[in-house]
């Protein structure tokens, strides 16, 4: 995705007014986008919301070895009493994830690496933009609701799902959490939110799930959307610029849930809450002939940003 991104953001602006490889990239003018008027957001909201799935998020990017003996540089040391549980996937063709035990709140963490730039196999992932219909034997309550999902976000979802969940409820009868955070960047933050519901539809009701993301690509239509609002509650942050979260486009059929937050401009403390699904005030409204790769990895608040180049191996 950021390959394609990047090389869109060469081009001149009359090209990218005009289809691309069947797709057009000029702004969107959908009539279904909300338009309601957006609230700002104190840090302390933002903090308390954002934060520290931010820091387990960031950690993601870090190499497996580095992780399993949290040991990562400055992503692992803003985090202390952490244990860690198990990891997957080869950091390539299957994206890495984590599951970490948090003590200070009582919960597990199942972190999902981005799409790093460098690794053209963890961007190939993401290539693939056609809808295609949810697996339902993993989701069994969506049923008769005609859910398609991105093609290539749920191949790779799939690649990991068994172990993971398997992980989460280990970790959850060894460790006595109350609560599993799911967490991710870029793809990450796609693939966090078929987790969360996964992780939701097999654990015990009492157990809170929450989903945290960054960067967020649309994942799926508007069946999928609505059941992401409904059956799980995703929050997430949008960058300014960053082209992204307007992937794959509306007119493909792909939809936000709700749940977004916005950074306005680069002064990383002027971020709104944006009611609805794909407002148009905040990410969606973005133009894409006007886009900031960099702002994709950040800083998005107190001067975070996403990719590996913070970690010591």
């Amino acid at each position: 995705m950021l390959a394609l991104l990047s090389l869109l953001s060469l081009l001149p602006a009359a090209t990218l007014s005009a289809p691309i490889f069947g797709l057009n990239f000029a702004p969107s003018t959908d009539s279904n986008e909300t338009t309601a008027a957006t609230s700002a957001l104190s840090l302390d909201q933002v903090n308390s919301t954002f934060l520290r799935p931010a820091l387990f998020a960031r950690v993601a990017y870090c190499s497996s070895a580095s992780i399993t003996s949290w040991s990562c540089g400055a992503p692992c040391e803003a985090l202390t009493n952490i244990t860690f549980l198990q990891s997957g996937g080869n950091q390539g063709t299957v994206p890495l994830y984590y599951i970490a035990y948090d003590a200070d709140e009582n919960q597990l963490v199942v972190a999902h690496e981005g799409t790093d730039p460098k690794e053209i196999l963890s961007i190939a992932n993401d290539a693939e933009f056609g809808l295609v219909p949810l697996n339902v034997s993993r989701f069994p309550e969506t049923a008769g609701q005609n859910i398609t999902v991105h093609s290539g976000f749920q191949q790779t979802f799939e690649r990991t799902a068994d172990g993971l969940l398997a992980g989460v409820i280990s970790g959850l009868a060894s460790t006595g959490a109350t609560k599993v955070a799911v967490v991710g960047h870029s793809l990450g933050a796609a693939l966090a939110t078929m987790t969360g519901a996964l992780i939701k539809d097999a654990v015990d009701p009492s157990v809170d799930v929450s989903v945290t993301g960054f960067g967020l690509p649309r994942g799926g239509n508007v069946a999928w959307a609505d059941f992401l609002d409904s059956g799980v509650g995703v929050n997430y942050m949008s960058n300014q610029n960053d082209p992204v979260p307007t992937v794959p486009p509306k007119f493909l059929g792909f939809q936000h849930s709700s749940g977004e937050a916005h950074i306005v401009d680069a002064s990383q403390t002027n971020i709104v809450s944006c009611p609805g699904q794909d407002n148009e005030n905040c990410a969606t409204g973005n133009n894409v002939l006007d886009v900031s790769i960099q702002n994709h990895l950040g800083p998005y608040f107190d001067n975070l940003t996403f990719g590996g180049s913070q970690c010591s191996s």
